[in-house]
């Protein structure tokens, strides 16, 4: 009996010296479940300099690549709740649920919401340059032609890459064959070398090829036109209605009972990180704005996307594996 009270004495103790450390005492990861050269990577990179210098840690980028994400999401969900280990996902995040019928976690309540870090609205529907189309229009009739098969790539199996484009086959009766590849890094340069002849991509991940010519852009899958490529029109402009889904945003998540101290610690150096003029700058290059909103509005943008992305699965006749 005495033994038990020494121990609890201690482990007493030592939480309490835990928590009256200043927090952090040690370097971050930022872990990121898709291989560099992709959104969420490019976003985990802009961030982690400036929240390091804001922490007086490094904040350091993890790449655990696979699965949609699913790896990397399944470390931090498992990770201790200390604030050193968080996570950047992407708008898959929100769409797993709905393409896997069993996670190894839950979506939302094996994580604690810290923010989303930036948004950027839609996807661009870009085609291989040598595609003898440049309208949506001529892409839905060249692809209808007798003896034509097309391709189109994906950042991975439930990928928001790989939705809309599922959504654009069944809405144009269109019959592309879904190619998946392990980011949209890999999956831009198999559309620029014509293994795949489109893919639905993000700005952040491929506006420097559309603006090389190396990839062709004929639309823009949101309700309103891009400020970054303002000529673009949208798919319901080129005729095809009913693709719009959540598709280009980056959230920071922490493994689930992470204090709410540490949360709000990350959540004001985030802010101020993303808010710095020169952060601001290189995410507009790359089609983002920041967000920043508090975890409560956050986790209820989880569970509306989630909620809704189900409901585009369901429409895009995406079977769960």
């Amino acid at each position: 009996m005495r033994i038990f009270l020494v121990l609890a004495l201690g482990l007493t103790a030592w939480t309490q010296y835990s928590i009256a450390q200043p927090y952090p005492t040690r370097p971050i990861r930022v872990v990121v479940g898709f291989a560099p050269g992709g959104g969420p990577d490019i976003v985990a990179r802009l961030v982690s300099d400036p929240l390091g210098a804001r922490l007086g840690q490094s904040v350091v980028v993890d790449n655990r690549a696979g699965a949609n994400g699913i790896i990397g999401a399944e470390i931090v969900s498992k990770a201790s709740p200390d604030g050193y280990t968080v996570l950047v996902t992407s708008a898959s995040f929100a769409i797993n649920p709905s393409i896997y019928r069993k996670l190894p976690f839950h979506a939302v309540n094996d994580f604690t919401p810290v923010t989303n870090l930036a948004s950027g609205g839609g996807l661009f529907l870009a085609v291989n340059p040598s595609l003898p189309v440049k309208t949506l229009a001529e892409l839905v009739a060249y692809g209808k032609k007798p003896g034509v098969s097309l391709a189109y790539g994906s950042a991975g199996r439930g990928n928001a890459t790989h939705l809309c484009a599922a959504l654009l086959n069944l809405r144009a009766g269109l019959d592309m064959v879904h190619v998946p590849y392990k980011s949209a890094g890999l999956g831009a340069t198999a559309l620029m070398g014509n293994e795949v002849q489109v893919m639905c991509v993000t700005a952040s991940s491929s506006l420097q090829y559309i603006k090389a010519g190396r990839m062709r852009v004929i639309a823009y899958n949101n309700p309103t036109r891009a400020a970054i490529l303002p000529d673009v029109p949208t798919l319901a402009e080129g005729g095809v209605p009913g693709t719009v889904i959540d598709g280009s945003w980056y959230g920071m998540l922490a493994p689930p009972h992470t204090p709410a101290a540490i949360v709000a610690k990350l959540l004001a150096e985030v802010r101020s990180a993303i808010n710095d003029p020169r952060v601001r700058e290189k995410l507009a290059a790359t089609g983002l704005e920041p967000d920043g909103r508090a975890p409560a509005e956050f986790k209820a943008f989880l569970e509306n996307a989630i909620k809704r992305n189900a409901e585009a699965v369901r429409a895009a006749g995406i079977e769960p594996q």
